[in-house]
């Protein structure tokens, strides 16, 4: 896709008029916020778009060069620029994607235990302790907000907030049915069962994203149930909190106080139903939805966790790999994200030639 000089033009007039805004001292409050976040977005594509127009430059500036005895010298440079053009236009190209708005925000990570059980839930676990490790390699931050824990350890649920620098563009295509294929430590015969566990990714809305009214929500207190040190079963601290409208549930029992279960059940309510407005309004971009890695849906089985071969298959984009204890352990996740975001870039660029 190659793009236009007056439109390389354009995106560096923009990018200047940005940098000037900035540098004037004269944006505060919102102003300065909009302009900043403007800028942000728009530096990795004037970066890519200036890349262009040097060596489009430079090709020209070669191409006139009269003087025989630079001749040769010349066609070196312009081949070599030549073999080069053509990647620099395409990461202009993908930078001039369109770009999920929610990108660069926070998340909420759910991992629920589907079929198979105690197996299930200890692979749900497993499943939680990978993205806590890749977070980690990833600078971020994970804080549990909720979980119902199984009677073996493992998790009949969890859900956790995840913060740091481009959280959701990093984990949006974790989202659906994660299955595994090994021997459960509970089977005495050692054969092979086959277990699931549900995970979705809910970008962290602003407060100005989802309003929620008072006279919508019906909230009940009870006592905690399960492991948790001594206030458990002597306060009313756990909260559960339905949106009348939409029927949404959400309980939490893990801090000590009902205050806090309170406050963490809203940030999970928020983003459900956040997620909920996306997922109605890309259900009205069907066609632009269809170029995407997955169709989002959580029923979806999207990855394969096989421990007799020691492999990890993504079943979207057909990649195999022989490193499940890597995969498993967090570092070596980082090569299934990279994948699906490069996949995910193919198949919208492509969209867009058509």
């Amino acid at each position: 896709m190659t793009i236009p000089s007056t439109r390389l033009a354009q995106i560096a007039a923009r990018f200047a008029e940005l940098e000037a805004r900035l540098a004037s001292g004269t944006l505060e409050g919102a102003d300065f916020v909009a302009a900043s976040r403007d800028y942000a977005e728009l530096e990795p594509v004037a970066r890519a778009a200036s890349d262009v127009a040097t060596m489009r430059g430079e090709l020209e500036s070669l191409a006139a060069l009269d003087d025989p005895d630079m001749r040769e010298l010349a066609e070196e440079e312009i081949a070599r620029i030549r073999a080069a053009l053509p990647e620099a236009e395409r990461a202009l190209s993908i930078a001039m994607l369109p770009r999920d708005n929610a990108d660069s925000r926070p998340a909420m990570l759910e991992i629920r235990a589907g079929t198979g059980g105690d197996e299930a839930a200890l692979f749900a676990a497993d499943l939680y302790r990978m993205y806590e490790r890749y977070a980690a390699e990833q600078g971020w931050r994970v804080e549990m907000v909720s979980a119902n824990a199984s009677e073996i350890g493992g998790f009949k649920e969890v859900v956790a907030h995840v913060s740091g620098q481009g959280v959701f563009a990093k984990l949006k295509f974790e989202s659906g049915v994660h299955r595994v294929q090994r021997v459960p430590v509970t089977e005495s015969g050692g054969r092979i069962h086959t277990s699931a566990a549900t995970v979705a990714i809910l970008p962290e809305p602003d407060e100005v994203d989802v309003q929620i009214e008072d006279k919508d929500l019906k909230i009940d207190v009870y006592r905690a149930s399960g492991a948790g040190g001594q206030h458990v079963n002597t306060t009313d601290s756990a909260v559960r909190i339905t949106h009348i409208p939409t029927g949404t549930v959400v309980t939490c029992q893990d801090a000590r106080s009902q205050h806090k279960n309170k406050d963490k059940a809203m940030q999970v309510l928020r983003a459900r139903l956040f997620e909920a407005q996306r997922d109605a309004a890309q259900g009205e971009e069907a066609e632009a939805r269809k170029a995407m890695v997955g169709s989002g849906d959580r029923s979806e089985r999207i990855r394969t966790y096989n421990f007799p071969q020691g492999r990890v298959t993504d079943h979207r984009i057909n990649l195999t790999l022989h490193r499940l204890p890597e995969i498993l352990e967090g570092p070596g996740l980082g090569e299934l994200v990279s994948a699906l975001i490069h996949e995910d870039q193919a198949k919208r660029l492509a969209a867009l030639g058509e």
